[in-house]
Parts: structure tokens; C-alpha cells; sequence
């Protein structure tokens, strides 16, 4: 994610128990005060050993951490800035150009990519693995006023929040790989789409219609204006995108007085200061449209091969503050989605389809996702889980505990959580599945683990002040349907130099912190993308760690290997890539970002100029294509 809003949305004070108070006391008096050492051999990777005269998974040489301003990858390797923000989606064949005073109108922005890339994937086009076309979906997560106009937030109008509101979203651009190797967008092209916060959106599932969905403008409580905060993203076996909505709730100026539901959902009145949308744009006011920010925090199916599809916010899956939707198929071939929510104590979710996915693309599944069965997880302190049902009527799901039908379920989803009592987790992010069927999540942090008032350590969660962050992964017993499961941590996020036991880790390779992105390659290799805040990199117990990254990871021997260190400010996201395997897309966010997390306009190029480098310029996230120089397949 961008600017660090999740550990600012800490709004889970339920009364579950954290796993700390049920474990063993000799285990928890390990993880509390033992040696770093020993939390590492007690959570170390459970992984074998790689095949005697095998090819190594992992192939390049490590580069250096570092702080240059640009993109660093091995010897042997381009790495390429692809549609930065502000170039042209496509959409027609006279698009506006970008301009580097920041002088685009809204309009403008509406038909130019959005900023602060994120999630994505690459869909081909042809069908052969040697595919030279694709489109590429991807995410556009917040906006920086900073940047967005030449003077910011100075003289704040309805077209500055216009052009802010069009810089969210997703952008869909279609690519091509010419003879050389090289990747180019095309433009015009007819898949080219801009989907932003006032675009038309439906609401399908089990809450669509709900009371709670219902505006004014809306009155049906089934269209919704916009997408907001596009993190995390995921692919459906039947060709869709999935995208959702994180941190919607600061989108919001909230009421002076917060009801129950509200609190929870970390409605505060000052919420709305940091974007003032709503100070011309009223559904923003929760105080005149408290149901507005109901209609925010679902996961998004998008078909890119459709330009005129209306966007789809799946309710079945329930709401979050959801960072991504990473899909499995069982046996059986139902449709498997799980994803984290990324704020502080909150939880990891799993929903599993009714219906078999059937054959016929994105027009054969459409209502696909409206039916099934959302779980979340509980783990215990035996190394092993259980998924939790959250369905109407079942255990404290009911009507006398303030959920009166399967609608109010999934809009409170994280009522619901706290009355089952599932794990309070170090901030879930991304989630990647590889070939046995581990699920792995990366924990990006939790500083407020352990700190007075706040939950304890507990098995899941093992460290107190969790600046570093770990992966925690999962395998049902069974199928991705099982009930149950068991689960080890992979690895805990650190470096061995710092004093503190709890920021040590026990990583096997690259040193790293704030794990975030995550994706399995064709090959098998686990891509780790990290997000320390721009208040935190190269201070303090990250002093050694150098700029945000992007690690290899062998999940056979647990070996890590640093690939790709980003410019200054930025986070590394979004991986994807071509299905020949010679092709890599990551993302560059908001290079330069300051410690304030907002730019300061008469000075953009204080902590970055990347990707242009140029005298007048200012930093803008990117795609990033990455190849080798000889066509041999990334990561070899």
C-alpha cells in the first residue's frame, strides 16, 4: 500500500482473545523474551531440501541494497519504465499528453493513466505462450495533491477534486513485445479503459439492495459511483480482474458523533481532511450520507477484454479494507478467494463459490462470485487453523447480536469477525498460492502488537512492536475447501544486526523488512515486494536495509535472494508477467514520497526525479517491464 494508512485505521476493539492467552507458557515465554536465535529455529521455514543436480531455482547474482534514485536489477537484466502516470491510456487516438507542471485538467486525467500504480495483471491477447500482445490491468491506488496540481492543495476547487477522483481507479492499456524484445503500449487501441471513482459501478451479491446500501441517489442500493484506493489485485481462471478497495474510510469526512458501526469501521470526524473531497463532492459527508462509506470496501470484478462491462462489487465476499484477491479451484472446480485486510489486528478471509466455474469466459461465470460461503481464519497455537463461516444465523450471527439477515453479515464483516473470534492479524497484505498448495500471506507489520492496551503476541503473531513484518502460509487439509488446516511461519522479516530480538528475524539469504507484494511465478519462484514507510527507510533498526525491494524466494530450501531495489520513497508492487516467463511487469510507487507522505509542490524532485530524470520534471509511479538481455527466463 501507499501512505500508511492502515496503522492510522486501528479500529478492532473486540474483546476476542488473542491465541497469546491460550498458548503454552513455556512457548509464549520464548516468544517473548527469548533469544533471536532461538524464535528463529522454533519458526523456522519448514521446507526440503532442493533435488540433488537440479538446476537452482534461483539463478542471478543478488544486488546490493541500495538508495540510488532508479531501478537496480541483476547483471544481465533491462529494466524498462512502461506508462508512467499522466501518459495516455489509448482510449483515442489524439489522447492528451502529460504535462510535467502538473497543468493537466480532469478531463485530461480521465483518459491518462492514474497514479500510484499497484496491483495488476497481464492477460494475453494470442494464443500461444509466445504471445507479442496482452493488456495490462492496472491498479491506481491513491493520489498525491502534491504532485496531482501545480500548486496542491492551495485554492481547492470541485476540478481539483474532479482530477483527484480521476487519478483513482484502474487503468486497462493493451502492450506489445516487438522483435527486439522490447515492450510498448499501443495506442490507439479498443481495450483501452479508465475506470475511476465516479464511474458507474454495480452492487450484485447477498447485500445489494440492503437497507445499509441505500442513498438518496441510490435509493435501490444497487449503483454505486466509483471505485476507491485500488491495492492488491487477482485473476479469475475464467479471465476477469479482481480488484479492491482498501483504505476507503479516509476518503470520508466522518460524523461528529460515530455510531458503533462507524468506530469500527474507523469513521472519524477528522477522516476527511486528508482528501477534502467532500467538501465538493456531498456524498463524501458522512454526517449528510452516512450509507455512502457502506458502499466502499469490495472486492471489484472487471472484464478488461470488455470496455463497456459495468464494473461489479462482489458483496458475497464481504467487506474490507481488502488488499487483494488471489483465486484458487478445487477439485472440484469451484472458485477459491482468499485475501487479507491490511490494517492493524484485522483478519484474513476466505471465500469459496457455490457453483463450479463453467467454461465460456467472463460472460459464463458473471454471477459466479454472488454465491458461496465466506470464512475467516482462526490460528491456533498448535500449528494448526480452522475456517470460521460467516453466515447468518450461525453462532453469534444473529439477528439479537445486531445482524439481522446475510447483507448486514458481509457490510459488518468485521463485527462478525470479532464475534467469532478469529485471529487479530499484523496487517494481512497480499496473498500467493504455489504449486503444493501452500497459501502464503505476507504480515507487512504491526507496531502496536504487544504495546499497552493493545493485543499481546500471540502464536500467529509472534513478536512485540512488529516493525518487520513476516509471511505466514497454509495448506487446508483436503482441498482449498477444507474446514481445517495447518500453517508455519516462512519467514520472519529482519536483520540479524539489530539489537532488538523481535527485529532480528531468521531470514535465510537478503535481509528485507515490511514484506508486502507477493506472487508465484510459472516456475515456482515466490516474488516478495516490500513497503517500508518513507517516515521509517534507513532509520533507526532499518538503517542497513537501503531502499524498498523486490526478493526471490525458493520455497523448497526457504533461500531468499534480493533482485530488484527500487529509487528513493517508493514501494515495490504489483508483479505479473507474460506466461513464457521472459517477460516481468512490476510497479515503481510513488518515488520520492516524503516523510509527510504528501509532496511538496514548489519542491517534487527533493527525493526523487525517477523515471524522467528530467531538469522540470516530477516523480511519477511507473510500470516496469523487465527482461534479460539474452530472452532466457526471469530469475534464471
Amino acid at each position: 500500500m501507499a501512505k500508511d494508512f492502515s496503522t492510522m485505521e486501528d479500529s478492532n476493539r473486540s474483546s476476542n482473545p488473542s491465541f497469546h492467552d491460550v498458548s503454552d507458557p513455556a512457548r509464549r515465554t520464548l516468544l517473548l523474551g527469548g533469544a533471536g536465535a532461538a524464535v528463529a529455529g522454533l519458526l523456522a521455514p519448514l521446507g526440503g531440501c532442493a533435488s540433488v543436480g537440479a538446476a537452482p531455482l534461483l539463478g542471478f547474482k543478488s544486488v546490493p541494497a541500495g538508495t540510488a534514485d532508479t531501478v537496480t536489477v541483476p547483471e544481465g537484466y533491462i529494466a524498462e519504465a512502461l506508462a508512467p502516470w499522466g501518459e495516455p491510456v489509448g482510449i483515442a487516438a489524439q489522447s492528451p499528453a502529460f504535462k510535467f507542471d502538473a497543468s493537466n485538467s480532469a478531463a485530461d486525467q480521465a483518459l491518462q493513466m492514474g497514479m500510484h500504480h499497484d496491483g495488476m495483471h497481464y492477460f494475453p491477447l494470442t494464443p500461444t505462450a509466445s504471445e507479442t500482445t496482452g493488456l495490462l490491468a492496472i491498479n491506481h491506488e491513491y493520489s498525491d495533491d502534491g504532485l496531482l496540481h501545480t500548486d496542491g492543495l492551495a485554492n481547492w476547487s470541485a476540478e481539483k477534486v474532479r482530477k483527484s477522483q480521476a487519478a483513482h481507479g484502474v487503468s486497462v492499456i493493451e502492450v506489445k513485445r516487438g522483435p527486439d524484445g522490447r515492450v510498448e503500449v499501443v495506442r490507439p487501441s479498443r481495450y483501452a479503459r479508465r475506470i475511476t471513482a465516479y464511474t458507474p459501478v454495480e452492487l450484485r451479491g447477498p447485500a445489494a439492495g440492503h437497507p445499509m446500501l441505500r442513498t438518496a441517489a441510490d435509493p435501490s442500493g444497487t449503483r454505486v459511483l466509483g471505485i476507491l484506493n485500488q491495492c492488491a489485485s487477482g485473476i479469475t481462471p475464467w479471465g476477469s480482474y479482481l480488484t479492491s478497495e482498501e483504505n476507503f474510510a479516509f476518503y470520508f469526512q466522518g460524523p461528529d458523533q460515530p455510531d458503533a458501526h462507524q468506530r469500527r469501521w474507523g469513521q472519524r470526524k477528522e477522516m476527511g481532511q486528508y482528501y477534502r473531497w467532500h467538501e465538493h463532492d456531498e456524498r463524501f459527508d458522512a454526517r449528510k450520507h452516512p450509507n455512502e462509506h457502506n458502499r466502499f470496501g469490495w472486492v471489484v470484478e472487471i472484464d478488461p477484454f470488455d470496455p463497456t462491462m459495468t464494473p461489479v462489487k462482489r458483496t458475497a465476499m464481504g467487506r474490507a479494507a481488502r488488499e487483494g484477491a488471489t483465486v484458487a479451484v478445487t477439485k472440484d472446480g469451484r472458485a477459491v478467494v482468499y485475501s487479507g485486510e491490511d490494517a492493524r489486528f484485522e483478519y484474513i478471509y476466505r471465500f469459496v463459490s457455490r457453483d463450479a466455474i463453467r467454461p465460456g469466459g467472463y460472460r459464463a461465470n458473471a454471477e459466479l462470485l454472488d454465491h458461496g460461503t465466506l470464512f475467516v481464519a482462526r490460528f491456533d497455537a498448535d500449528g494448526r487453523g480452522r475456517w470460521l463461516p460467516l453466515t447468518h444465523g450461525a453462532g453469534p450471527l444473529t439477528a439479537a447480536n445486531g445482524f439481522a439477515d446475510q447483507g448486514e453479515v458481509l457490510i459488518k464483516a468485521r463485527q462478525a469477525s470479532d464475534a467469532l473470534g478469529a485471529t487479530k492479524m499484523d496487517r494481512p497484505e497480499w496473498v500467493a498460492i504455489d504449486r503444493e498448495r501452500w497459501v502464503y500471506c505476507s504480515l507487512t507489520n504491526n507496531s502496536s502488537r504487544g504495546q499497552a492496551g493493545q493485543p499481546g503476541v500471540d502464536a500467529a503473531n509472534p513478536r512485540a512492536n512488529n516493525v518487520m513484518g513476516q509471511i505466514i502460509r497454509w495448506r487446508e487439509d483436503g482441498d482449498h475447501d477444507g474446514a481445517t488446516f495447518a500453517w508455519n511461519h516462512f519467514v520472519l522479516a529482519g536483520d540479524p544486526a539489530n539489537e532488538r530480538a523481535e527485529a532480528k528475524g531468521n531470514v535465510k539469504g537478503d535481509l528485507f523488512g515490511c514484506p508486502d507484494g507477493l506472487w508465484v511465478d510459472r516456475r515456482g519462484v515466490l516474488w516478495i515486494q516490500t513497503d517500508m514507510s518513507s517516515t521509517a527507510m534507513g532509520k533507526g533498526e532499518m538503517a542497513r536495509l537501503g531502499n524498498n525491494m523486490m526478493l526471490a524466494a525458493d520455497t523448497k530450501t526457504g533461500e531468499i535472494r534480493r533482485f530488484l531495489v527500487g529509487p528513493p520513497g517508493c514501494e515495490i508492487t504489483g508483479a505479473t508477467g507474460t506466461p513464457d516467463g521472459r517477460t516481468m511487469f512490476i510497479n515503481i510507487q510513488h518515488p520520492g514520497e516524503t516523510p509527510s507522505e504528501r509532496t511538496d509542490p514548489a519542491n517534487p524532485r527533493r527525493y526523487s526525479n525517477w523515471p524522467d530524470q528530467r531538469p522540470d520534471g516530477r516523480p511519477r509511479s511507473s510500470t516496469v517491464v523487465i527482461r534479460k538481455r539474452d530472452g532466457g527466463l526471469i530469475g534464471t
